[in-house]
């Protein structure tokens, strides 16, 4: 067979077009399409390889399905790139945005469905924004098989990526829309002749006239029924599918049986009908999936808006010029130059004489900051004035904005012990809505018609997804609302916690200080050593090391020299060899440890930090590093005690320094030269009796202590963001966004408790009601549909800004020097 002709089918291969193609035998061979390509594939691992060789014409191509081909490409590693990130156990994290998820019914099918499936780790389901968060091990399962699984099911994946939410959103929200107006303009045409005929049993109407109102009214419920309707139908046929019960079942059987009873009597010519009132159940349960969607599209818009930061092409310098590429093309690496107000495509450091760069919308900061050259940048930052090249440092999935975004999202999706329990409660409201409908009938069967109307009105008038949404709803208005702030909510459940905390714990270096610390003084203590040689040693020591003191001495000595074996060691400081010689900086003990002596007399400075560098034959050299304090941190502690949080330094500093930032910020109890375990300790004993704690550190040093705490905040650039074990991320450089974010948490707690309530005693007191025979089925439908929309609007309030906030002062008191 000629190389150019398909291995499987015969049929010509395109010169341009050479994608396709499978290895039989160990030899790679070409095929025509995605479907002659899964055909033989499927042969070759089924063991009927030897089909091929036995042959004696070419089999048949096969018709190319699609959809299922538009799955299949997203296998490939390329495509991917966008929306999936690796674990580093080799397992994949997949998220989409599913079309058609209304209300926690959908979304615990979706977890039940795709749950099942092997190789799957973990599937978290957002009802409240649409996004599904899939955990799998690509070496027991594909991708393409649970989007395949998703469509199936009626939920149509597409990637997480830039627009793809508003796209969808605006596609739902037209025909949202047509089936609204349809079902409307049913409804108000069908109470028309029902207010026509109730009259008429009043008043007496010629039968024939009844008849041909009937009729009307059956031809005019008949396209409300099954257009505007389908969408119950379709997804109660799909639960069914896959033996799960949702509460588009209960629906689609009450507008069923009105329906057909319906139609049944006008065509016989005897009994009641119900079109008015199917295309009220129809309307009503509509409109309230309208504005749910619409609650939904703006919830998505958090997260949403920080993809569309990033640009659609970038261009990229190469060894012939520049060119202009998407930014799935960009790698690690690559040179970029970024045109004067243009969105930085890509994390990197910046190259020659540095930029303003505009990070507000990150950030929550008003004004462009400096990046000098070497200096880390954004992508989604805005170039200032002048044009800028950078190196490409991370890019796609890997940037820090997706990371924003990525977790911004899980944290969404996240179940609170409360609303886990209340998705497993609503999850037992269908059948037993179902058996209480029938049940009602039983007793109500003497009276086929109010049987009948009973029944249906039992049917529509539970509402289990007020009750399921009640908590996610609050929790992702709040974790939008604090976005824009500059916090990113790791742990939604640490809301609820925040909102009980009486007690916060500081740390000193890189949270109530700036993190930007400066050497002020050199001591040398041993003769033959110059002070260049002793800041070269210290930065040696400091140069991989991930705390905010590091900094002071790598930029004090760029050419520094070589060390190895470096390690850190939590809350003493850093030791590693030069050459033959074991050496150490950080506290005095730790270091005289090396020549087991007495650590010299600390020099007097109250202001600054003393580090000790020492080796085997003795001290080395004081160091004197000071940092200073950040200007809002004073008016955020007042804050704090204001909103009844006692605050409290934990620092391993020397007693002086600690004393000093205390003063300059308020802090009336502070405690100094403490080791890790030390902070431990008066964290536990902090808690003791139940009290929450909350702890704010910089997120790498601190770990210990974050963890520890009942709510833990991290001051952080962003560079850190997959590995902090903080519960919440402050992104800007400011402190004064804590007493706003308790005032939310706060306010999120109550508006849970509002929601919780209003869903429980709607459904406690309209399910009674409606099986005693008061509750028309009109008037459930009405009931199920304002329950709904009332928690979801109740859940929009989060998003204005909360008040009293706090005003720092550009002239407040900074560390002395």
């Amino acid at each position: 067979m000629p190389a150019s002709d398909c291995f499987h089918c015969g049929q010509p291969v395109p010169d341009s077009d050479p994608r396709h193609q499978v290895v039989i035998h160990g030899k790679v061979q070409p095929v025509c399409c995605v479907g002659c390509e899964m055909a033989a594939q499927w042969i070759d691992s089924a063991g009927l390889g030897a089909y091929y060789r036995w042959r004696t014409t070419p089999a048949v191509a096969p018709v190319e399905p699609t959809e299922q081909a538009r799955f299949i490409a997203y296998d490939r590693p390329q495509a991917q790139r966008s929306f999936v990130v690796t674990r580093p156990d080799g397992s994949l994290e997949a998220e989409l945005l599913v079309e058609n998820l209304n209300c926690a019914a959908c979304a615990w099918l979706i977890e039940g469905a795709l749950g099942n499936e092997p190789g799957v780790r973990g599937v978290q389901v957002n009802a409240a924004n649409a996004r599904v968060l899939l955990h799998f091990d690509p070496a027991q399962t594909r991708l393409s098989r649970m989007l395949e699984r998703l469509a199936a099911l009626g939920y149509p994946p597409h990637p997480q990526k830039a627009g793809q939410a508003s796209a969808l959103h605006v596609r739902e929200r037209r025909q949202a829309l047509k089936r609204l107006a349809v079902s409307g303009l049913g409804m108000m045409q069908a109470m028309t002749y029902a207010l026509s005929l109730y009259s008429g049993d009043f008043h007496g109407m010629d039968p024939t006239y009844a008849d041909f109102l009937k009729l009307i009214s059956l031809l005019i419920t008949t396209p409300v029924v099954f257009y505007a309707g389908a969408p119950f139908f379709q997804k109660a046929y799909r639960g069914l599918r896959v033996y799960r019960i949702g509460m588009d079942m209960p629906v689609s059987i009450a507008i069923g049986i009105a329906f057909i009873a319906s139609a049944r009597n006008t065509l016989i010519g005897t009994g009641p009908v119900y079109f008015d009132t199917v295309c009220m159940f129809i309307f009503f349960l509509t409109l309230a999936r309208f504005l749910q969607a619409a609650a939904r599209a703006r919830a998505g818009e958090s997260s949403d808006a920080l993809a569309r930061l990033l640009p659609d092409t970038c261009l990229r310098e190469t060894a012939d010029g520049v060119e202009t590429i998407t930014l799935q093309e960009l790698m690690p690496g690559n040179r970029v130059r970024v045109a004067p107000g243009s969105a930085l495509p890509a994390d990197g450091r910046v190259l020659d004489e540095g930029a303003w760069i505009d990070e507000s919308l990150l950030t929550g900061e008003s004004k462009p900051v400096y990046r000098a050259c070497g200096e880390q940048v954004i992508a989604g930052s805005m170039n200032g004035t002048a044009a800028l090249r950078m190196d490409v440092t991370a890019c796609n999935a890997d940037t820090t904005i997706s990371h924003i975004g990525r977790l911004l999202r899980k944290a969404q999706a996240e179940r609170p012990p409360d609303a886990a329990q209340a998705d497993r409660l609503a999850a037992l409201f269908a059948p037993t809505v179902l058996l209480l409908a029938a049940l009602c009938a039983w007793w109500w069967r003497a009276d086929p018609e109010q049987a009948m109307n009973v029944a249906l009105a039992v049917l529509v008038v539970t509402c289990p997804c007020a009750l399921s949404i009640a908590t996610p709803t609050a929790l992702v208005a709040a974790t939008a609302h604090l976005l824009t702030r500059g916090v990113v909510v790791l742990r939604t459940a640490a809301l609820e916690t925040l909102s009980d905390t009486r007690h916060a714990i500081f740390d000193k270096t890189g949270t109530l200080t700036r993190g930007k610390p400066q050497i002020t003084h050199v001591r040398l203590l041993r003769e033959h050593i110059t002070r260049e040689q002793a800041l070269a040693e210290a930065a040696a020591l400091e140069r991989t090391i991930r705390h905010p003191l590091a900094l002071a001495f790598t930029a004090a000595a760029p050419a520094a020299e070589t060390a190895d074996d470096v390690r850190l060691i939590a809350g003493e400081g850093v030791q590693g060899r030069m050459g033959h010689r074991r050496v150490r900086l950080g506290r005095a003990d730790f270091t005289a440890a090396l020549w087991q002596s007495t650590p010299p007399a600390t020099p007097e400075d109250a202001g600054s930090s003393w580090l000790l560098l020492g080796d085997d034959a003795g001290p080395l050299a004081w160091f004197a590093v000071s940092d200073p304090v950040r200007h809002d941190a004073r008016d955020t502690l007042a804050e704090l005690r204001r909103l009844g949080v006692e605050s409290q330094i934990a620092s391993g500093d020397a007693i002086r320094a600690v004393d000093a930032i205390a003063d300059a910020v308020g802090c009336d109890r502070a405690h100094a030269r403490l080791r890790p375990e030390e902070k431990l300790a008066l964290l536990e004993t902090l808690q003791t009796g139940g009290t929450r704690v909350l702890a704010v550190g910089d997120g790498v040093n601190d770990a210990p202590l974050l963890a520890q705490a009942d709510v833990s905040i991290a001051m952080s650039s962003g560079t850190a963001l997959a590995q902090t074990s903080a519960d919440l991320i402050l992104l800007q450089d400011r402190l004064s966004v804590l007493p706003d974010l308790i005032r939310t948490a706060r306010r999120s707690k109550r508006i849970i408790r509002q929601n919780l309530a209003w869903a429980l005693a709607y459904n406690a007191v309209a399910v009674p009601l409606a099986a005693a025979g008061l509750v028309t089925p009109w008037l459930a439908s009405l009931g199920m549909s304002i329950s709904s929309v009332l928690v979801v609007l109740n859940a929009q309030r989060l998003y204005r800004p909360t008040r009293r906030p706090v005003s720092a002062t550009s002239d407040m008191a900074t560390q002395p020097s």
